[in-house]
C-alpha cells in the first residue's frame, strides 16, 4: 500500500518532525498519489533539495525521545504489518557508494533557517561538534573586586573608559549590586547626558562618579528638579555646576531637605540671602553634611573662645572651613595664638585664616621670630608682623622680609627645638 501526500503529514506528526517540515516540502521528494515505490528496486530517483532539507532535519533535529529503541521498533512492526511492500525513500549502502548527494547548504534561504526550532539543551551532538563549541568562561558567584566582572558587563567597560576608579567603588558593599544591575543605554546614559549639560566636564566626569557611583539609582526627574530648586534660589548655572563637582552628593538630597539647610544658615548665622548664597557656594558640603559639628563649632567660638557674634559671621564667610573644623584643633590653635602669641580678639578676627594653618607651622615661625627679636603683632608699634604673612608665604619670603635670615639659619634653628 503506498502513503499518499495527506498520510505523509500525519505520519511526521508521530515522529514530531511535522512542526517544521510541511506537507509540500515532502510531496516534491515523493511519487504523486496512485504511485508506490516497489521493494528491493534497484534503481533510486535523483534527490531533490527538498529530499536533502528531510534528511538535513532527521539528522539535526532528532531528540532523545524520537529515535528510542520502542518507538523504532513499533513503527517498524507496523509497516511490516500495514504494506510488507512498501516503505518510505531511503538510500541504502549500495546506492550512498554509487548516487552523489547533491549540496543541500543553498537550498535553504534565511527564512527557513529563522523557522527552525531552537536546539534543546538536552540534544546530543557530536564529538565533531562538541569540539567546536567554545564556551564563555562562567562568572564568579562571589568576588570581592569588580574586575572580575568587567569583561562580562557592559557598563562597566563603559564605566572605566570614562575614567571611574573601580577599586574605590568596590569598597561599598552595595556598589557592586547597584551598577551590574544598570544598562548602560537606559538607566546610565541620560543621567550622563544631564551631568554633561549641568556643566561637568568630561575629564570631571569620572572623579564625580567614583565618588558619587549613587547618583544611578536617582530618578532624572528629581535630579532635574533640585537643579530648578538652586536656580530659583538665583544661583547661577556655573555656581551651581561648581557645587555639584566639590559637593558630589548635593544633588542625591530632596528640595525639601536644601530649603531646610540654607534656612538654617542664614537663621543660624543671621546672614543675608546673599551671604548665605555666597557661603554655601564657597562650601556645599554644608549643605550635604551633618550639622552637628556646625552646632558645636559656634558654640565653641561664642562660649569657649570669647568671641561676639558679629565677629563669627566676619570669620566664617572669609573662611567657610571654620564651621566644620575639627573642634580641639581650633581651641589647641586659639590657645597658642592668643595666649603664648598674646594677639587680641580683634586682630585674630582680622586674620581668621589662622585657624586654617598647621599649629606646628605657627610654632616654628614665632619661635624662630623671638630669637631673633622681631615677635611684634602689634599694628601699633614698629616692625609689625602681620598674622597674614606669618602663616601665608612660603619659607623663602618669610624668612628674606620678615626674619631678616637665610632659609639655611631657618632650619638649623628647627634642628634645635
Amino acid at each position: 500500500m503506498a502513503l499518499s501526500a495527506q498520510q505523509i503529514p500525519r505520519w511526521l506528526n508521530s515522529v514530531k518532525l511535522g512542526s517544521f517540515i510541511s506537507a509540500a516540502q515532502l510531496t516534491k521528494g515523493f511519487l504523486r498519489p496512485g504511485k508506490t515505490w516497489s521493494h528491493g528496486s534497484s534503481a533510486l530517483p535523483q534527490m531533490s533539495s527538498d529530499d536533502c532539507f528531510l534528511q538535513r532535519g532527521f539528522k539535526t533535529y532528532r531528540t532523545s525521545s524520537l529515535w528510542n529503541s520502542s518507538q523504532s521498533a513499533n513503527l517498524s512492526r507496523q509497516e511490516t504489518n500495514s504494506a510488507p511492500s512498501t516503505v518510505l525513500p531511503s538510500v541504502n549502502v549500495q546506492s550512498q557508494k554509487t548516487q552523489k548527494i547533491p549540496s543541500c547548504e543553498p537550498e535553504l534561504s534565511l527564512e527557513e533557517l529563522d523557522d527552525l526550532p531552537p536546539l534543546s539543551p538536552l540534544e546530543p551532538v557530536s564529538e565533531e561538534e562538541a569540539i567546536r563549541i567554545i564556551a564563555d568562561p562562567p562568572l564568579p558567584p562571589t568576588s570581592f573586586t569588580l574586575r572580575d566582572y568587567v569583561d562580562h558587563s557592559e557598563t562597566l567597560k563603559k564605566l572605566v573608559l570614562l575614567g571611574v576608579d573601580l577599586s574605590k567603588i568596590e569598597k561599598h558593599p552595595d556598589a557592586a549590586n547597584l551598577l551590574l544591575r544598570l544598562d548602560f543605554a537606559k538607566d546610565i546614559k541620560e543621567i550622563l547626558l544631564f551631568l554633561k549639560d549641568l556643566g561637568i566636564e568630561d575629564n570631571q566626569l569620572g572623579t564625580f562618579l567614583t565618588k558619587n557611583y549613587a547618583i544611578f539609582s536617582e530618578d532624572l526627574e528629581n535630579l532635574k528638579t533640585r537643579v530648578a530648586y538652586l536656580h530659583s534660589k538665583k544661583f547661577s548655572k556655573a555656581e551651581v555646576a561648581q557645587m555639584v563637582r566639590n559637593a558630589p552628593f548635593l544633588l542625591n538630597f530632596s528640595v525639601e531637605r536644601l530649603d531646610n539647610r540654607l534656612g538654617f544658615f542664614q537663621k543660624e548665622l543671621e546672614l543675608s540671602v546673599k551671604k548665605t548664597r555666597e557661603l554655601v557656594v564657597r562650601l556645599p558640603r554644608l549643605l550635604t553634611g551633618s550639622l552637628e559639628p556646625v552646632k558645636e563649632n559656634m558654640k565653641v567660638y561664642r562660649l569657649e573662645l570669647g568671641f561676639k557674634h558679629n565677629e563669627i559671621q566676619h570669620m566664617i564667610t572669609r573662611i567657610p572651613k571654620m564651621l566644620t573644623a575639627n573642634k580641639r584643633k581650633l581651641t589647641e590653635t586659639f590657645d597658642y595664638v592668643h595666649n603664648v602669641m598674646s594677639i587680641p580678639h580683634h586682630i585674630i578676627v582680622k586674620f581668621p585664616q589662622v585657624f586654617n594653618t598647621k599649629l606646628f607651622k605657627i610654632k616654628e615661625r614665632h619661635l624662630f621670630l623671638t630669637y631673633l627679636g622681631r615677635a611684634q603683632y602689634d599694628p601699633a608699634k614698629p616692625n609689625y608682623v602681620s598674622l597674614d604673612k606669618l602663616v601665608s608665604i612660603p619659607d623663602e619670603i618669610f624668612c628674606e622680609e620678615i626674619a631678616k635670615a637665610s632659609v639655611q639659619d631657618f632650619e638649623k634653628f628647627l634642628k634645635t627645638l
